[in-house]
């Protein structure tokens, strides 16, 4: 792989810290568990990125590869195909774009597919073909849509963000953080007393309330699930109704998987001056292009370097939304995405997971919902768990 010693790039900085991801690459490199094998991926491409794949090709992988909407990092993309990786991607927040770089690579019939949010596999049930062995899912955005469908699909399909090491490593905690950064990042503004609104208490909202309370912020938490909304009062936060919430919110933040959470309709309850910002892996959480729409908006102001749009509103309060409504910790100027460590990790799953499904060739791999849109299997949580401990101690 064309990693140069001399040059110090930021693809450099993070291959070489993913510890995890480098041992399988030695594992992978005498096992070659891919061997003959396509694998067709769908996730953010970005540095983080390049680790996984490469893992995946030195274990004996053809790659094929797009992206997810907003995320596509052109360094990355340089980099993939300079080391010998097929790129079907570019840099769009148009669907219709995205959706022919997602036609490119089930056009070369993957016997593996690594989704994102469910794009591959949706669209695989459209035209399907012989041959695919099942593969992952990295989100619960993705078994959300994939999960009604395991009749159809018929092959094992791991949802990485069902294990117990993702919710906390990278969700809890690297989402958390991520999350707080980009605010931090795009709009420079300080978090000392302001009132922040969390929609959403999973893993990925507990991390983010989490860490704008150590920032000094007054946290509030709405959660349609009642036992949930109990959970994060006994962690200490406010949980008013959701009324109540946004009008008191100056920053507010969607973690739901859900769609529209804030919509036009929200806008007469919105404060002066509120900051809208989604973490959920769809952009749809925040309707903008409803909001930008609305009668009640009269003027929009754009930042693009920044990522920042300001909606002025007829009766002069303005409204500014991060990153367009898609995923803010991989919006705005150098999108950095969670901690490399935290993705190191996840990634080590998609690598385990994927060798797991690989082994099944000639076994019956297409067995029906038994093992279709399920956990990652637990003896895998526990090695990866384990050699991370020992590289840390």
């Amino acid at each position: 792989m064309a990693i140069d010693p001399n040059r110090n790039s930021r693809i450099d900085w993070v291959h070489r810290s993913c510890r995890l991801l480098a041992a399988i690459r030695d594992e992978f490199e005498v096992t070659q568990p891919f061997a003959g094998l396509t694998i067709g991926t769908g996730i953010h491409l970005e540095p983080k990125t390049v680790a996984l794949l490469l893992t995946l090709r030195v274990g004996g992988a053809r790659i094929v590869a797009t992206g997810n909407l907003n995320s596509t990092q052109a360094t990355t993309v340089n980099f993939l195909q300079a080391n010998d990786i097929n790129v079907f991607a570019e840099a769009t927040m148009d669907s219709d774009v995205h959706g022919q770089s997602l036609a490119r690579i089930l056009a070369e019939k993957p016997d593996l597919l690594l989704d994102n949010g469910g794009d591959l596999f949706v669209r695989y049930l459209d035209s399907p073909y012989e041959g695919l062995l099942g593969g992952t899912e990295e989100t619960t955005s993705g078994r959300a849509r994939l999960k009604p469908l395991r009749d159809q699909l018929g092959v094992p399909i791991l949802v990485i963000n069902d294990s117990p090491i993702k919710q906390f490593a990278e969700n809890k905690h690297a989402v958390g953080q991520s999350i707080f950064e980009s605010y931090m990042r795009l709009t420079n503004r300080a978090t000392n007393g302001k009132r922040v609104t969390v929609f959403g208490y999973g893993a990925c909202g507990q991390g983010v309330a989490g860490c704008f309370r150590a920032a000094f912020s007054t946290v509030s938490v709405v959660d349609t699930n009642p036992v949930t909304t109990l959970s994060a009062h006994f962690d200490g936060f406010a949980t008013p109704l959701r009324r109540d919430a946004i009008k008191s919110a100056d920053i507010i933040v969607t973690e739901t998987g859900a769609e529209n959470i804030i919509t036009a309709d929200d806008i007469p309850n919105l404060k002066d001056g509120v900051i809208l910002m989604n973490g959920g892996h769809f952009p749809t959480e925040i309707d903008v292009a409803e909001i930008k729409a609305s009668p009640l908006v009269v003027r929009c102001t754009a930042y693009p370097e920044e990522g920042i749009e300001s909606l002025t509103l007829i009766d002069e309060r303005v409204l500014h939304i991060l990153g367009g409504g898609h995923m803010v910790n991989l919006s705005g100027p150098r999108p950095l995405g969670n901690s490399i460590e935290s993705m190191d990790i996840g990634f080590a799953l998609q690598a385990r997971c994927l060798e797991r499904v690989a082994q099944r060739k000639g076994q019956g791999a297409g067995g029906g919902t038994g093992d279709c849109v399920v956990p990652v299997p637990i003896d895998i949580d526990a090695r990866v768990a384990e050699d991370y401990l020992a590289l840390n101690r």
